[in-house]
């Protein structure tokens, strides 16, 4: 089905080409014809013109030569002298004609249109230059138009085929991370279950409490899985609270190669968060350090409180971000790694500026040196 709806689009694609080259070819012929007829046009008047000036010494009748010379109200014409001195104008702006400067620009442009006209009067030879009538101008001008006129529509076609297939991935996508939590869900019930059973047999309380938090940190996945889709609701939670507690987790369960500091301010700041998706968001930061530092290095986090926002800064010792690919690293699919798939630091924006209302970005960065991201939150009205 995939394979003919693609047949069809390409096949109209073609279609539409073949069109407009069509078009564009019959625009051309009768550009050349209608010139053509222009220059018949021009090769009258200048014998008229010729016959008129020569009428002057017979009793030819002159009606016929009059009327062919006032007919012509499109064509534009200078008359010159074998030494290019201007004679007289038909058909151009007064603006040109009462400046000298402005006449020879203007009878520069029509030497370079069309080739002259002999006009012999007695023994003097004149010169008749003529350029293109309006309607041969518009006709110059009309498959420029039409190209544009055809890429114009070729970009919103391009952009709604991929907004739509956009959207269908993003519809199979979050299917599967609904159905993945639904998955996990069973499982995790029954470990819970296991658990209570280890207590009443007095496994060490140090074992099962470590078991719990890594059960509950399940639970907390599954429920991201299932936020994916929908609009989270944001409610006012202590984000240094909700921070430290995603670092806290992470920070033994890593290698012991990578040393923590940690900057956090010593009283709540409320910022309407949702929890779960808020503690992924710092989770695939610090996973993306440690990735960028191969297991080992030093990684800082800092919450950072300003009057009007608050800022996370989340530092590693890494090999460094290149400038122009600040942002290009949060494209779907971008990754420097063998393996993964590019979805990390993709997803992480996704969560912060679509979610959660908030911005991120490479706040610094040096090759060999290490990055810094910031994730900035504004503050609720009245805590400023």
């Amino acid at each position: 089905m995939n394979n003919k709806k693609e047949i069809i689009r390409w096949l109209l694609v073609t279609a539409a080409f073949f069109t407009l080259v069509v078009i564009l070819w019959n625009t051309y012929s009768f550009f050349q014809m209608y010139k053509e007829e222009e220059r018949i046009k021009m090769n009258i008047w200048a014998e008229t013109t010729n016959t008129l000036y020569n009428a002057k010494l017979s009793d030819t009748s002159l009606s016929l030569s009059l009327l062919i010379l006032t007919e012509n109200k499109t064509i534009p014409i200078v008359q010159t002298t074998e030494n290019d001195s201007i004679l007289s104008f038909i058909n151009v702006d007064e603006k040109i004609v009462n400046n000298p400067k402005k006449a020879k620009e203007y009878l520069r442009k029509l030497k370079a249109q069309n080739d002259p006209m002999e006009v012999i009067i007695g023994d003097e030879v004149q010169y008749l230059y003529y350029g293109n009538s309006s309607l041969l101008t518009k006709l110059k001008y009309y498959p420029i138009s039409l190209v544009l006129v055809f890429l114009f529509f070729s970009i919103l076609i391009f952009n709604f085929y991929r907004s739509h297939r956009s959207a269908m991935q993003n519809k199979l996508w979050t299917g599967m991370a609904k159905e993945t939590a639904h998955q996990i869900g069973t499982p995790l019930s029954s470990l819970l279950g296991w658990i209570e059973i280890m207590k009443l047999e007095n496994v060490d309380e140090q074992i099962t409490s470590e078991i719990y938090k890594d059960v509950s940190r399940l639970q907390t996945i599954a429920d991201r899985f299932s936020k994916i889709g929908s609009k989270p609701q944001l409610t006012l939670h202590d984000i240094v609270e909700e921070t430290k507690k995603t670092f806290e987790y992470l920070s033994p369960r890593n290698s012991k190669q990578i040393e923590y500091t940690t900057h956090f301010p010593n009283y709540p700041i409320l910022i309407p968060i949702n929890k779960e998706l808020h503690s992924w968001t710092i989770e695939n930061l610090i996973k993306n350090a440690i990735d960028a530092m191969r297991g080992k290095g030093k990684i800082s986090i800092q919450v950072q409180d300003t009057p009007k926002v608050v800022n996370i800064f989340i530092t590693d010792t890494g090999s460094g971000i290149p400038k122009k690919l600040h942002s290009k690293i949060f494209e779907p699919g971008y990754t420097t790694k063998k393996r993964g798939w590019g979805l990390g630091l993709s997803l992480t924006k996704r969560i912060v500026e679509q979610f959660q209302n908030g911005k991120i970005r490479v706040h610094q960065s040096e090759i060999g040196k290490g990055t810094t991201f910031c994730i900035t939150y504004k503050k609720p009205k009245g805590q400023h």
